[in-house]
C-alpha cells in the first residue's frame, strides 16, 4: 500500500480512537450512554443503544441481526468460495440495502473504518491482531467463537454483554419449537438413520462433528456415526479404509457457491473407488449438500441446517 494511503488510514484510525475515548458513561447531554462489560480480553465499554453495528465475520452479522441491533451501511462477507454476498439463508430483509466488502481470509480494516460503525462484534478473537486493532476503529466486543464448542454458548455470552438476553431467549424458544416439531414427526414415522457430515480433503475422506451439523443431529436425537465424534478433528480415512463408513445411512456434505456454480461433485475424486461405491449412503443416493457457511455457528445457520435435515429425512 502507498505510504500516503497508509498515513491517511493511520490518521483516521487515530481519530476514531480519540472519538471512542471521549464517549464515556457519564450520561452528559450529547453523549451516548455506554456500559462497561467483562470480556475474554478484559473490560470493554460499549454503547447501550448502537445505531450502526458491524459484524467482523459473517456469523457476527447474523448474530447482530438476530439480537435486533441496527447494522452499519456496509458489512463483510467471505472472500473465498465464491461468496460475493451473504448466504441465502441469512435474513434478507434485514440486509436490504446493505453493501458488502470481502473480509476473510484477508482482513480489510480500511473497509471496516469506512463503514463508520459505532459497535463492532468480533467473533474471531483467536486472532490477536483483530482484538488489538478493531477497538482503534470503534468500541469492540471480541470473543473466540471458533473453539469447537457449541456456538450457542458464545451467542448467549454476546447477548448478555450487549444487553439483548430477551432476543437470545426468543430465538432459542423458536429454534426449540422447530426441533420438537421435526423430532416428533421423525419419531412418528420411526425414522432414525445413522447420520454424519462427510467430506474430501487431500484425497482422503473425513467425517467430523466440528460445527453445527452434529449439534442439530443431537438435538433431534439422531444416531451419529462414532467416527465423526472421535475427538475435535473427527476421523480421516484413506481410500483403503472407506468400508469403515458402512454404518452411515445418510451423509451431509458442505459446498460453496463456487462449487454450485461450477456443478462440482465434491466426491468426484473418489467416484470410481469400489469401496466408495459400495457404501450404503452412496448406493442409495443419500448424500445431501448444505452451504458451508452453516458450519460455523449462527442463529440462521443453525435453523437452516435443521431445514436441510428435515428435507433429507422427511422430504
Amino acid at each position: 500500500m502507498p505510504r500516503r494511503t497508509l498515513s491517511i488510514v493511520a490518521a483516521a484510525l487515530t481519530a476514531a480512537l480519540a472519538l471512542t475515548a471521549c464517549s464515556g458513561a457519564s450520561g452528559e447531554e450529547g453523549e451516548a450512554a455506554t456500559r462497561t462489560v467483562a470480556s475474554d480480553f478484559g473490560e470493554v465499554t460499549l454503547p447501550v443503544d448502537p445505531k450502526a453495528a458491524l459484524g467482523f465475520y459473517t456469523t457476527d452479522v447474523d448474530i447482530l441481526i438476530t439480537l435486533g441491533i441496527p447494522l452499519a451501511k456496509t458489512q463483510p462477507t467471505r472472500g473465498d468460495g465464491g461468496y460475493e454476498t451473504f448466504p441465502a439463508f441469512f435474513p434478507q430483509d434485514a440486509l436490504a440495502g446493505v453493501e458488502t466488502f470481502q473480509n476473510y481470509p484477508e482482513y480489510n480494516y480500511e473497509a471496516v473504518l469506512a463503514a463508520e460503525p459505532d459497535l463492532i462484534l468480533n467473533g474471531l478473537g483467536y486472532d490477536a491482531d483483530t482484538v488489538a486493532r478493531l477497538p482503534q476503529i470503534a468500541p469492540t466486543y471480541s470473543i473466540d467463537a471458533f473453539t469447537g464448542e457449541d456456538w450457542r454458548i458464545y451467542f448467549k455470552t454476546i447477548a448478555e454483554a450487549l444487553g439483548k438476553t430477551a432476543a437470545y431467549e426468543e430465538w432459542t424458544a423458536k429454534y426449540q419449537a422447530r426441533v420438537e416439531d421435526v423430532k416428533g414427526r421423525l419419531e412418528a414415522a420411526n425414522i432414525s438413520p445413522v447420520v454424519a457430515p462427510v467430506g474430501v480433503q487431500d484425497g482422503q475422506i473425513g467425517t467430523s462433528c466440528y460445527g453445527v451439523p452434529c449439534l442439530v443431529f443431537a438435538d433431534l436425537g439422531l444416531p451419529i456415526e462414532p467416527l465423526a465424534q472421535a475427538g475435535p478433528e473427527g476421523t480421516t480415512l484413506s481410500l483403503e479404509e472407506l468400508e469403515k463408513l458402512e454404518n452411515i445411512d445418510i451423509a451431509f456434505v458442505a459446498t460453496t457457491p463456487e462449487d454450485e456454480a461450477a456443478g462440482t461433485d465434491p466426491f468426484a475424486t473418489v467416484a470410481g473407488n469400489t469401496l466408495w461405491k459400495g457404501l450404503p449412503f452412496v448406493k442409495n443416493d443419500e448424500i445431501h449438500g448444505f452451504d458451508m457457511e452453516m458450519f460455523f455457528g449462527s442463529p440462521s445457520g443453525q435453523m437452516a441446517f435443521l431445514d436441510v435435515v428435515e428435507k433429507a429425512l422427511l422430504g
